[in-house]
């Protein structure tokens, strides 16, 4: 059995893609949840992961330690994990890889916490030309393959690399054109992003950094979280 290990399913957008991805595939795991602590969490995730991160997937003698690659593990057994067509493989492809190491302005600034709603002091020149890329790569990949998700019909790991999004925009009410903000609403909507969702709201922990840097960025108009010992 492999085992994913992962953190607060309210902060770790990073966890939240092989997660999502083994979730809405059925392909079996267990997982394992390290909630992030104030001290340093490097030496605690060192004990799974050795880059010190999550997510981390653990199967027999095998250690994958990036999402980007646990999704390229998994495809080795799954072929479903990317479309079938060759053309639209390599577009997903390189949408989840664009995702995976650009945006900087998106995850920085709007960073990824399912509980909370926030007004943004400001939305700065970088964050929106990261929307606007956004926008204009959802709308691409909608009009080439026809949807309903990202690569075509069916949810792949390019979808699951922008679930984190979808939680991003709920969170900070940001505006995409219509074709877009339905696909978000699509993967916000999917049974296993609300079961993620329910538990991200009902967790116990809090993560003062994540929060803070939120605080530093806009205003908190509203905090859904049910269970946090403040």
């Amino acid at each position: 059995m492999r085992e994913l290990y992962i953190a607060n399913k309210n902060y770790s957008s990073w966890s939240l893609r092989p997660w999502l991805l083994m979730k809405q595939l059925n392909i079996p795991f267990t997982e394992q949840l390290v909630p992030f602590a104030d001290q340093d969490n490097f030496a605690r995730f060192r004990t799974f992961s050795p880059s010190g991160k999550v997510p981390c997937m653990v199967q027999h003698n095998t250690v994958v330690w990036d999402s980007l690659a646990i999704a390229e593990y998994l495809y080795e057994h799954y072929p479903t994990v990317w479309p079938d067509d060759r053309r639209s493989r390599a577009w997903a492809r390189c949408a989840a890889a664009e995702i995976h190491a650009n945006f900087n302005a998106l995850r920085s600034i709007c960073s990824m916490n399912c509980g909370l709603r926030i007004k943004l002091h400001e939305q700065s020149a970088p964050l929106l030309r990261d929307l606007a890329r956004l926008d204009e790569l959802i709308n691409e990949g909608l009009t080439k393959f026809g949807g309903p998700f990202l690569a075509g019909h069916n949810f792949t790991a390019a979808d699951a690399f922008y679930a984190p999004v979808a939680f991003r925009i709920q969170s900070y009410g940001l505006t995409l054109s219509t074709p877009a903000m339905q696909y978000f609403q699509l993967l916000l909507a999917l049974p296993a992003m609300q079961d993620w969702y329910q538990q991200a709201l009902a967790e116990p922990w809090l993560d003062r950094a994540h929060d803070e840097q939120i605080v530093a960025l806009g205003d908190i108009t509203a905090d859904l979280r049910t269970a946090i010992c403040r």
